[in-house]
């Protein structure tokens, strides 16, 4: 996978969240730590220079695509 598809799959999770956490959708399972980090594991496997951190941090609105501020 490249940076490109790594970017797209914490774009639909993010949004997946935002959707999820809406008011109305009590009951309905959003992406937690756990799942993360077993997806984290797998773009780590499939590409050595994956940014874990960054790539995680983004999902959690923390920063930028590119690593920078929001």
């Amino acid at each position: 996978m490249t940076k490109k598809h790594f970017i797209a799959l914490a774009d639909a999770i993010r949004e997946h969240n935002r959707i999820e956490s809406a008011p109305e959708k009590h009951g309905h399972c959003s992406f937690n730590q756990v799942h993360l980090n077993m997806l984290a594991d797998f773009c780590q496997s499939s590409n050595p220079n994956f940014n874990r951190s960054r790539w995680l941090r983004y999902i959690a609105g923390e920063n930028g695509k590119n690593g920078g501020k929001v």
